[in-house]
């Protein structure tokens, strides 16, 4: 789910983090810059892990600040296809079931990827699997919003977005993401937590305990 990424870049340390050493300031400014954003095809930076490199530092003409370049390794959110993670429902439409890992919402289970046979309830807003009982009925388990599920990533998407204009010009503001995921739920053991609970122990078990420990009196 996380992983380390190389990275390198030019930093520019302004003078009012010149009281700071040279990694302390190229450290913050660091995680001012990418912390919870999303890098085209690297995924979404969460905090600083360590520097690998420092170069040189120039001062260039006009400009009071250093720029340093340096090489660093980053903790970065991108599942690999096919891992198993485990979220919570933010929201349900026809499109499928939302879901959210708390700090990445953009995941998406499409609804050809829910367990079949399942039906979107307008009233409640939620997918419905009608899960087959053994006498053949189907019994209803509703995916309510703030329910933990397991999920299989079945895909990803990184989307460059540009730059919008000012309000009224042609560029209008994009809604796409700049990092997706796709999910599955449509095999055994995936779904919502409580549909995999094990089974409480035998009621009976303690009564046989107790009776064990009474001794008979004559």
């Amino acid at each position: 789910m996380f992983v380390l990424s190389e990275m390198k870049d030019v930093i520019r340390v302004t003078p009012d983090h010149f009281h700071q050493s040279l990694s302390e300031s190229i450290s913050t400014l660091l995680n001012r810059k990418l912390a919870n954003k999303v890098v085209l095809n690297i995924g979404l930076c969460i905090a600083l892990f360590d520097i690998t490199h420092i170069g040189h530092s120039f001062i260039f003409p006009g400009d009071g600040s250093s720029h340093t370049e340096v090489k660093f390794r980053y903790i970065v959110f991108r599942p690999i296809v096919e891992e198993i993670l485990i979220g919570k429902i933010r929201s349900c439409s026809r499109d499928g079931v939302h879901v959210t890992m708390g700090f990445f919402d953009d995941i998406l289970i499409p609804v050809n990827a829910l367990q079949h046979p399942s039906r979107f309830d307008e009233a409640d807003q939620a997918w419905v699997w009608e899960y087959p009982k053994e006498d053949g009925e189907k019994h209803d388990l509703f995916m309510d919003s703030g329910e933990s599920i397991r999920f299989r990533v079945t895909s990803e998407a990184f989307e460059e977005i540009l730059p919008t204009g000012p309000p009224g010009s042609e560029c209008t503001t994009q809604n796409t993401a700049p990092y997706r995921l796709i999910g599955s739920i449509n095999e055994p053991g995936l779904g919502l937590l409580t549909w995999w609970e094990a089974p409480d122990q035998d009621e009976g078990q303690d009564d046989d305990d107790d009776d064990d420990g009474e001794e008979n009196v004559e």
